[in-house]
């Protein structure tokens, strides 16, 4: 790992640097910005957040399926005359980000989020494709899951992540911003710390058991690990709020969030490597982040490869 440190401290952005094999800590390093236990904005890993408490959802009977449709759910947002193709949209197309509906990330960011009712602005987007379609990358689509979540629970989404995700994987996550009818942001700006977010790793790379005790349904892993779509920016496989890559021929499914916030989970090496980074372009995000897929890649696997293997 020494050879991975010398690259780590060479990336101007980089934050934090965890690395974990068989559960446990090999590497532990606060680099530049926040302890390593203080919450940090996760941007968009807060999606993978959100896929867990999804499957937990379904398993508590809050949520009937995958295949559930959510139009009902949201009807008070529908908009009057809307396209009949918002009737066919399931929790599984919000997931993988195959609602159909256009997007709201990107050029149109700004006007979603200063919009007086976040879930009816996206839901009034025009669609690009039909339900199940291609992958069309839009916060606006985890947004309506927040709110699925939140309706038909009766529950915030924030008091959800507390009570199925933070108490018993014994870690916080505090409250995160809000849209104006109070609903919290899905698939963005959650707060949880580098230690917290190796246990959130942890839990997947178990199978969504930790310390004995079964947090997510069985199944549950596998079915967000399995690609659903392409991403037409990076390339990458999709499924349920986790990206798929390969490295050194072995599988990564990681958490992606804006500027470099990243939970890689390689599952036949027993790792689980969290990095935090600052956001503000300084490089720009897209180089940033394939330095850290390089020094996943070109340090920590081969690595992890010439190890003993884990017990």
């Amino acid at each position: 790992m020494d050879t991975g440190l010398a690259q780590a401290r060479q990336l101007p952005n980089l934050n934090s640097l965890i690395v974990a094999r068989d559960g446990e800590v090999l590497a532990e390093h606060r680099l530049n910005g926040p302890a390593l236990d203080q919450p940090v904005n996760i941007k968009s890993a807060s999606k993978s957040v959100l896929s867990a408490l999804t499957g937990i959802a379904i398993e508590k009977g809050v949520l009937s399926g995958v295949d559930q449709k959510v139009a009902p759910i949201l009807q008070a947002d529908l908009p009057a005359g809307g396209d009949t193709r918002l009737q066919a949209i399931e929790v599984g197309h919000l997931l993988s980000m195959q609602a159909g509906l256009g997007r709201t990330s990107g050029q149109y960011y700004g006007a979603w989020v200063t919009s007086p009712n976040w879930v009816r602005h996206a839901l009034a987007r025009p669609f690009d494709d039909d339900p199940g379609g291609r992958m069309i990358y839009s916060t606006g689509t985890s947004h309506l899951m927040s709110a699925v979540l939140t309706r038909a629970s009766g529950r915030s989404t924030h008091a959800l992540a507390e009570s199925w995700l933070a108490e018993p994987l014994g870690v916080s996550i505090p409250p995160w911003p809000r849209d104006p009818q109070g609903i919290y942001f899905g698939g963005n700006d959650m707060l949880m710390s580098p230690r917290a977010l190796v246990r959130f790793g942890e839990l997947y790379r178990q199978d969504g058991v930790i310390d004995g005790v079964r947090i997510l349904p069985e199944g549950w892993v596998s079915e967000s690990w399995t690609p659903r779509t392409t991403s037409p920016w990076s390339g990458r496989d999709y499924g349920y709020g986790w990206f798929h890559k390969v490295s050194n021929g072995h599988d990564v499914h990681f958490a992606w969030g804006y500027g470099g916030q990243m939970v890689f989970v390689v599952p036949s090496l027993a790792l689980t490597v969290v990095m935090t980074s600052d956001p503000r372009p300084r490089p720009r995000e897209e180089s940033h982040v394939g330095d850290l897929h390089r020094l996943l890649d070109e340090a920590i696997v081969p690595a992890a490869v010439r190890g003993a293997p884990p017990a």
